[in-house]
């Protein structure tokens, strides 16, 4: 299996089905819509989506039937990015190679739009015509899953912390609280949302949070680096932000070598939760290796 070519696939089926779900601009308001849709469209690589895709695969489930979740994820994400750029927040000027939303419709709409998207996104997930084929007790467990990787338990939590922690000296535990939360919530979620879809048994939905967890981590260290020696012009977004803040991450605490050797290990510790699965949980495997090689 060749990754870009199924990055690619994924990610077509996604855009697509935001398009569709998404209001469109000419709905009123439609200053607010264009703004939502300015960031969702706005060139994302799509990576929670699509592990959630390929998590329900890893099962024997089928890749489409993920798409209203998975829309709902990269929702609740997009959200998250309008807020983490405004300027009480990170300041930041660009995301995916574009002004980020503040820049573009003002802060008041910015916030208002990744409000109106993470509420989309339960509107979504709640709609009595989509995920049909799921009972009424794995919707609301979906629904759990999702809101508690993006709250105070989880992405929220990471980034108050995150904040609270600029500029000073932390410890370990407080990294990893940061970091497991921050990015790690919400792709364990993913992960765990594709395994729900799919209709994995106990052992297998166990062995890919286990996945979900390492990968995760793995991710946010990727970045950690990648804010260091990554380019702008690939990135699609300011670099070097997180040392001038004095943000907390693994670079920081430990130095680039030390860093990507512990993303290397979150990598091995989630391709070994992937030992008793064949090659339908191969997309997993390809991802977990290019979400650290991407760092080096």
């Amino acid at each position: 299996m060749e990754l870009k070519a199924y990055l690619k696939e994924c990610v077509a089926l996604v855009d697509a089905a935001l398009d569709h779900y998404l209001p469109h601009e000419e709905m009123l308001p439609s200053s607010l819509h264009r703004a939502m849709r300015y960031s969702v469209f706005a060139g994302g690589k799509r990576i929670r989506p699509v592990l959630m895709m390929a998590a329900c695969q890893a099962v024997g489930g089928e890749r489409e039937a993920v798409l209203p979740a998975a829309c709902a994820m990269e929702m609740i994400h997009t959200y998250s990015l309008i807020h983490d750029d405004l300027p009480a927040m990170d300041d930041d000027d660009f995301r995916r190679g574009r002004p980020t939303n503040h820049k573009v419709f003002g802060e008041a709409h910015a916030i208002l739009a990744g409000d109106a998207l993470l509420t989309e996104a339960f509107d979504l997930l709640s709609r009595p015509d989509v995920l049909t084929g799921l009972t009424a007790d794995a919707r609301l467990r979906l629904i759990h899953l999702l809101a508690r990787g993006a709250g105070s338990r989880g992405m929220v939590a990471g980034q108050v912390v995150d904040m609270e922690s600029e500029g000073k000296k932390i410890d370990f535990p407080t990294l990893e609280f940061i970091h497991t939360r921050k990015t790690g919530a919400l792709i364990l979620a993913a992960i765990q949302a594709g395994a729900l879809i799919g209709s994995a048994d106990d052992g297998a939905f166990d062995r890919l949070a286990r996945y979900g967890r390492a990968a995760g981590l793995a991710f946010q260290i990727a970045d950690d680096i990648l804010d260091i020696v990554g380019d702008q012009e690939v990135l699609g977004k300011d670099v070097g932000s997180d040392q001038e803040r004095g943000k907390a991450t693994y670079p920081a605490l430990f130095g680039l070598d030390e860093a990507r050797q512990r993303a290397r290990e979150m990598r091995d510790v989630a391709l070994e939760a992937l030992a008793a699965f064949g090659e339908e949980a191969e997309p997993l495997r390809l991802i977990a290796h290019y979400i650290v090689d991407r760092s080096f």
